[in-house]
């Protein structure tokens, strides 16, 4: 593909995301689902663009997707709901990526031909779920802020367990050691410096806020510094997207986590964006997710008919064992529609697809098979996710749900107040 017509294609995509999310909004079709099926016409059915061709160019975009997405997700996260939330999150994010190893481990080996190894390497790259899609669909319905919040953690937080154990199970095939108590300190590890350099970062952020006003006027300076913070988290083998979700939950925070001895160097109310701030990271973030399921959709690899069944199969069945995850993890004061959102909020992403391609670089007799198995299961909780999102939205399987979660629930939260005022005096 010649570069004018590359350029012509991105103008094309610019104008069918918006489009399609005008599309969304009119009719609550979800807009993912054609972008999906546009990448998968580009690459994998007319093989007019090979992804392989951008190189680390993907991977960086991918990166700078999830940056975007959890910085401006954080900003919207006050201290009391994440405090609310997170033990559910912790449970949901264990037991979620537990059952989902077992149950693909199990599939993969009876239907799929592979060995205990291969299908539990299988299962951990799948035990996650992915935060573009999460973020942007919770953003839609009226659900509690403490369930939209447990689900975007959830998606960063189970980064942690997906980038570790995958890698930890891959490197006995290669020769390496494997020791579990290792693996175990590797964890925790990730997740306790990811977090204090979110929070520390955070913290550090505010301090030049308040102490170098030119910092104020500049829309990109607390996005440079995020992906900083990012990249010397991942360059240290930790979690970037907790360290950049900590960050931004800090940042709209500071007001309350402040010592009182240094109060004068913070800010002395939450630090906000303004109305033509957030217009602009809202644009930022619109084209980048338009670009992203794009791109997710030429990675599909479409080369084993039986094992792309069988991932679909897999992803089908994952939907059916989140219900009784939700119903071991959630509230008794959960609504049902909240409790659905749940059990519907599944999807893989892109993370998954990279983890993917090690067991073939790596030489595991069974990478192929990994691989066309996750793509195939990528594709098809993301589709499941956002059709099931469209039914339940529009009242269409309540009735399903309703008989695992209707005992004792409201049926959903209280509809939210109008939206005040956007804040123009204060970041």
């Amino acid at each position: 593909m010649t570069t004018p017509i590359l350029i012509i294609l991105i103008g094309f995509l610019i104008f069918l995301g918006h489009y399609l999310a005008q599309l969304f909004d009119r009719t609550k079709i979800p807009d993912v689902v054609g972008l999906l099926v546009v990448g998968m016409l580009l690459g994998p059915v007319f093989h007019l663009i090979d992804p392989t061709t951008f190189g680390r160019a993907g991977r960086v975009f991918s990166n700078l997707v999830l940056v975007f997405i959890l910085f401006e997700s954080g900003l919207e996260v006050r201290f009391e709901q994440l405090r609310s939330a997170l033990r559910g999150t912790m449970g949901l994010t264990t037991l979620n990526f537990v059952v989902t190893t077992l149950v693909v481990s199990i599939l993969a080996q009876l239907f799929g031909g592979l060995d205990l190894l291969s299908a539990l390497i299988l299962g951990t790259i799948l035990g996650g779920t992915s935060s573009a899609v999460v973020t942007t669909l919770v953003r839609k319905v009226n659900i509690l802020e403490q369930t939209s919040t447990t689900l975007v953690m959830e998606s960063a937080l189970s980064d942690i367990f997906t980038l570790a154990i995958p890698i930890a199970l891959i490197s006995v095939y290669t020769g390496a050691s494997f020791n579990i108590v290792t693996l175990l300190s590797q964890i925790i590890s990730s997740l306790v410096v990811a977090l204090l350099a979110g929070v520390g970062g955070g913290y550090l952020w505010s301090v030049l806020l308040n102490q170098v006003p030119m910092l104020l006027k500049t829309r990109f300076s607390t996005p440079a510094f995020v992906f900083i913070v990012y990249g010397l988290v991942e360059m240290l083998n930790f979690s970037g997207p907790i360290a950049v979700l900590f960050f931004s939950i800090t940042l709209a925070n500071v007001t309350l986590l402040r010592p009182r001895r240094l109060s004068q160097y913070f800010p002395s109310r939450h630090v906000e964006l303004t109305a033509t701030e957030k217009d602009f990271f809202a644009e930022i973030v619109f084209l980048l997710r338009t670009f992203f399921f794009v791109y997710v959709g030429m990675s599909i690899v479409l080369d084993n008919g039986y094992l792309i069944a069988l991932g679909v199969g897999m992803a089908a069945v994952l939907f059916l064992v989140r219900i009784p995850v939700v119903l071991a993890t959630a509230g008794r004061k959960t609504p049902q529609l909240d409790m659905a959102i749940m059990s519907i909020m599944i999807p893989k992403g892109l993370g998954a697809a990279v983890l993917a391609t090690l067991p073939v670089q790596q030489g595991i007799p069974n990478g192929a098979a990994i691989q066309t198995m996750t793509f195939a299961v990528i594709m098809g909780t993301t589709v499941f996710c956002t059709l099931l999102f469209f039914l339940v939205e529009k009242r269409r399987i309540t009735g399903f749900y309703a008989l695992f979660f209707g005992k004792g629930r409201p049926l959903q939260a209280p509809l939210l107040p109008p939206p005040s005022p956007p804040n123009t005096t204060g970041r």
